[in-house]
């Protein structure tokens, strides 16, 4: 229509955003993006931001940034009308008949996410929000269960995230800082495990800005101060990787990047731990192989542990044992031109195309299909999130759900191996006996000892990247040791490992009431002459089961004489236990 054509030509990326749909959709479906494009357009009409440009600039940027990583149709309807719910007072019925169900749903589900605010405990900011502790942690929970029903809300949300990091100086001081840790101390860790590296590293360096201005200038400064001779390495390691490679007839590219500005402080701050130098120029510096197959990856490993001398115990190999993020790559360390240390990471270009956008790659639009992950074992390979769903059946407390995924989903974490051979992934410090809850809970539970690396260790051994463990399990049930619940001993890190330990001791201080109310009720009722039937009881009290009366008369909350007044005597048909 002539309107929405002024618009597409008054806001630019309005015309990015429709010239990169054309690169990749069908007619039909850039259709459907455009209607889209004219609702929003039509439903933030003389709506500003604080920068004061049109309020329509924000989602279309979200958009844009999806459609460069050649997203469904669904999902960029969706990006385009994300905040029509919350700000134009558009109803999801409205929605779903204008457009579809799912995209209503979608629009749903990031409109939810809105109302997240920030949780970290260690935030001196945190006693500035009035949202108490309790609202937030039920925030995030229905946040995280939302992302496990469909990612996508997730990946809307983290566009639209990294858009307002790039435009936050327009927000007063506190402001920027609150939204900056809560993206550092959420965001940025779920696009890490979700393995969407490009988006993580940007919503980082865009957090670090505000948080830290200072050290943000400073390392600014250090990786400017000496880009010529740093690019001038670069191109020369580059060069002297590649001649050998085309000898060897692999066919890939061979690129040097320069690590972020917040990954280059955390490691310097490692550095000055460590008491090592940081050298400006080779410690910024990576380089990246991308080859057609998977055997091309390791015909390459070998031409640059050939050609230069390999760093030892820095080589890990994640193509054949991926991250649960579906990552996969070859990492290794050498000892580059100079004899200097460099970061080489060998791939193919699926696995950096994964790599790099992580878990959107599987709603990239392929002809003829729109909106479905592109493989079977999607859901299985992204495991953690269907934990997420798991944890919502079993925890019941909002405060135990969040602390279960801090702990276990937000923190680094450490890639340690079955004897199989499978990697599973954990929380930085954590023990065998965090790994044997990882595996199921009925090992966890009958959990004896463990074997790391072929040897005998104890169940309070923090495990290391690469360690292979095997877990000895009781042939009788025994059930886990009170020890490991003693925070002071370091049996266990993960908050799933913890909540199912005392579930069990729980579980069996429950039993032991229930049994112990059952008996008192039958020896004093006996005693009293008083037949009972389990139904008129219940009926009497108002309890649901006879184990909730049982535990109560074990615990004293209910009397055997508030449970003989709802009996009638019986002299005939004394009750004989």
């Amino acid at each position: 229509t002539p309107k929405i054509m002024t618009t597409i030509q008054e806001i630019g990326s309005a015309t990015d955003l429709m010239r990169q749909i054309d690169t990749y959709l069908p007619d039909d479906r850039v259709a459907a993006v455009e209607k889209s494009l004219e609702y929003a357009i039509n439903a933030h009409d003389g709506q500003q931001r604080d920068s004061g440009e049109p309020f329509v600039v924000h989602p279309i940027a979200t958009a844009v940034r999806l459609a460069d990583m050649r997203l469904d149709t669904t999902t960029i309807q969706a990006a385009l009308l994300h905040d029509v719910i919350e700000d134009c007072g558009i109803t999801f019925n409205e929605l779903e008949s204008e457009f579809s169900t799912e995209v209503a749903k979608l629009v749903d589900g990031v409109t939810k996410l809105k109302r997240l605010d920030m949780i970290s405990e260690n935030s001196a900011m945190l006693k500035q929000i009035v949202t108490p502790e309790a609202t937030r942690a039920a925030s995030l929970r229905k946040m995280l269960v939302a992302m496990a029903e469909d990612v996508r809300v997730v990946l809307i949300k983290l566009s639209d995230r990294l858009h307002n990091m790039q435009t936050l100086g327009h927000l007063p001081v506190p402001k920027q800082q609150r939204i900056s840790r809560e993206t550092l101390d959420i965001y940025s860790p779920l696009a890490h495990r979700l393995g969407m590296y490009d988006i993580k590293w940007q919503l980082e360096d865009e957090a670090f800005r505000y948080l830290m201005p200072r050290q943000y200038k400073s390392i600014s400064r250090l990786v400017n101060r000496k880009r010529a001779e740093r690019e001038i390495y670069t191109e020369a390691a580059v060069k002297a990787i590649k001649w050998p490679l085309d000898k060897a007839k692999i066919k890939c590219s061979v690129d040097g990047r320069v690590k972020h500005l917040y990954s280059t402080y955390n490691k310097l701050q490692r550095y000055e731990r460590m008491g090592r130098k940081f050298d400006e120029i080779y410690d910024l510096i990576a380089i990246r192989v991308v080859t057609k197959d998977v055997g091309d990856c390791y015909a390459a490993l070998g031409v640059v542990h050939s050609k230069w001398r390999p760093v030892p115990g820095q080589f890990d190999d994640y193509i054949a044992s991926p991250k649960e993020n579906m990552y996969q790559s070859l990492h290794t360390s050498v000892r580059g031109p100079g004899n200097y240390p460099i970061e080489v990471q060998i791939r193919t270009e699926e696995m950096h195309e994964i790599a790099e956008e992580g878990v959107a790659s599987h709603w990239m639009y392929k002809e003829g299909e729109d909106g479905a992950p592109k493989v079977d074992n999607f859901e299985t390979k992204m495991s953690w999130l269907r934990q997420l769903l798991d944890w919502q059946r079993e925890l019941s407390g909002d405060d135990e759900y969040l602390a279960t995924v801090r702990t276990d989903i937000l923190q680094d974490q450490v890639f340690v191996y079955t004897p199989h051979g499978n990697v599973k992934d954990l929380p930085a410090g954590a023990t065998p006996i965090d790994f044997a809850y990882r595996i199921h809970t009925d090992l966890g539970h009958n959990t004896v000892g463990a074997i790391v690396n072929g040897k005998l260790t104890a169940l309070n051994t923090p495990l290391n990247n690469g360690d292979v463990v095997e877990i000895r399990k009781s042939r009788i049930p025994r059930g886990p040791s009170l020890d490991w619940l003693n925070p002071d001993l370091g049996y266990i890190v993960t908050g799933s490992a913890l909540t199912k330990v005392k579930q069990w001791f729980r579980r069996q201080e429950r039993e032991s009431k229930v049994r112990r109310g059952r008996d008192l009720l039958k020896k004093e009722l006996g005693r009293l002459g008083l037949r009972y039937n389990e139904k008129e009881i219940l009926a009497s009290l108002d309890y649901d089961n006879f184990d909730e009366l049982a535990e109560s008369l074990g615990v004293g909350q209910i009397s055997i004489a508030r449970v003989a007044e709802t009996l009638s005597p019986a002299p005939d048909e004394i009750f004989k236990p």
